[in-house]
């Protein structure tokens, strides 16, 4: 593993930890998108079918359960607990994830590195990952203001996916047989998606004012 890699996993370890927070400590999912949760729970259970088959270190079997446990917890308390649910705005969060599900299902069985069930639903799961924020950035752009945690939760998700980029590009150089063409590209596309909302989040940042997107 390279500094790049354990960057990323911190940083996106960091950002469940910040969106865990804000649950549990306001009682509130204000100006969170259940769907985009939803999507990536859908994430790491199909990416991680692998958990109890192939074994590669402690580190990598922890985080993958703590990313599965943390993304399911989340989607419980959106939908079923009693307090938090009432919070969720389901005016704002109308996005059809639904149509990405599929775009991505189809995209996963005609691009995939090996047509095996495990390989083409770590296709999908990369697919989908690159898209699962959608939701959440549209519900931000309809509600305008954004709430520091919810800010901070998007910031470290965006950055994850940015240092994964640097590893990488630094495994292309270090490996022989560097073949993950298909997270490389997935990702560029996610970090991509994130670029007006770091616009935003950086004048805020620099005029230290609470982060406003415009609709």
């Amino acid at each position: 593993m390279n500094i790049f890699r354990l960057a990323g996993d911190m940083t996106h370890l960091i950002s469940v930890l910040v969106l865990l927070l804000k649950i549990y400590a306001t009682k509130s999912c204000s100006g969170i998108s259940l769907k985009t949760q939803e999507l990536y729970a859908l994430v790491f259970l199909m990416r991680y079918l692998d958990l109890f088959t192939d074994f590669i270190s402690v580190y990598n079997t922890v985080m993958k359960i703590v990313f599965i446990v943390s993304s399911l917890a989340i989607v419980w308390c959106m939908r079923v607990h009693p307090l938090i649910r009432r919070t969720y705005d389901k005016t704002l969060d109308t996005f059809r994830h639904y149509f990405l599900v599929i775009g991505c299902f189809v995209l996963a069985l005609l691009v995939h590195e090996k047509f095996t069930f495990q390989e083409v639903f770590w296709a999908f799961s990369i697919y989908l990952e690159a898209v699962a924020i959608l939701p959440q950035l549209v519900l931000l752009q309809r509600s305008g203001n954004v709430d520091n945690l919810t800010a901070q939760y998007v910031f470290f998700l965006g950055a994850y996916r940015a240092f994964y980029i640097l590893n990488w590009i630094y495994r292309y150089f270090t490996e022989p047989r560097f073949t993950r063409w298909i997270a490389c590209v997935s990702g560029l596309v996610q970090t991509a998606l994130y670029a007006d909302f770091f616009y935003y989040y950086f004048i805020s940042w620099k005029n230290n004012s609470k982060l406003k997107l415009p609709a």
